[in-house]
């Protein structure tokens, strides 16, 4: 339950810095590039800050051959999260990528994770509720492709993280030097391709906020895969964004078919349910 109620937190956290880095890149204030790089900024501190409180920075260089290309599945699934993130509804974006739970469990059982009938039974009901939104939508959803490449990519990225830190390296080793490669990422981007400064929209206190809600999503959030098998957890983070993404979607950005939504949610929350 302890990698559940960290999903939680980590959810809400994560809607709160995305729904104001969408609103002010659609607003035209501030570039794609720079949102990617404030989202980060503050999750890499607080990694650093418990790896040096911990003493816990231990990288193997055996760990290479699988974290050398999650790196790059990182950066693609950064750069393609950003742009799904401003240009899809709130209220699809969270249900779409719950997807992601079914092709884990597939993972999992590849790696030795016991998983019983229920719980499959639980992934099928969540992937037959989202495939019936998108019915119900004719497949014509903003930003879907987007969406389906981070919620397909992220099998392999989650599969690998999960795979570092449970045979080479720290949580906080792992995950920080992602992060410091994806900060220096979109830094360069936002510098080069944006012509802005990201570290000056720290000044705004829109993106201050955004900035300081993205830390426990990438920090903290990573803990939540050392208490459970990746799928359990992604199903728990991905159940918990669409509650999240549809509040935010009706409530601050103004999205229609909000009923229907409501029972994708409640159809998404029964099969994690029977997951746990």
């Amino acid at each position: 339950m302890l990698g559940i109620a960290i999903a939680f937190v980590s959810s809400a956290f994560s809607e709160l810095s995305d729904s104001i880095g969408k609103k002010k890149v659609n607003d035209g204030v501030a570039s794609y590039y720079t949102f990617g790089f404030l989202n980060l900024l503050f999750g890499t501190a607080i990694l650093i800050f418990i790896a040096v409180w911990r003493h816990t920075f231990l990288f193997s260089p055996a760990s290479l051959p699988t974290f050398i290309p999650r790196v790059f599945l990182e950066i693609l699934q950064a750069h393609v999260g950003v742009l799904a993130v401003i240009k899809a509804d709130r209220g699809d974006f969270g249900p779409i990528k719950t997807l992601t739970v079914p092709l884990l469990l597939i993972v999992d059982i590849l790696l030795g994770y016991t998983v019983t009938p229920i719980q499959i039974f639980g992934v099928a009901l969540i992937s037959v509720t989202i495939l019936l939104l998108l019915a119900y939508e004719n497949f014509q959803t903003k930003g879907l492709m987007l969406i389906l490449v981070t919620a397909v990519n992220a099998v392999a990225t989650i599969s690998l993280y999960k795979y570092d830190i449970t045979h080479f390296n720290s949580v906080e080793s792992e995950q920080m030097i992602v992060q410091l490669i994806l900060l220096l990422y979109f830094f360069v981007l936002a510098v080069r391709i944006g012509r802005e400064n990201p570290l000056s929209f720290l000044t705004k206190r829109p993106f201050l906020i955004q900035a300081m809600a993205s830390g426990p999503v990438s920090s903290v959030g990573s803990f939540a895969y050392m208490f459970a098998p990746a799928s359990v957890i992604t199903a728990a983070l991905r159940a918990f964004a669409v509650l999240f993404s549809i509040l935010s979607g009706r409530f601050y950005f103004k999205e229609g078919k909000f009923i229907l939504k409501i029972f994708v949610f409640l159809g998404i929350l029964t099969g994690l349910i029977l997951l746990l």
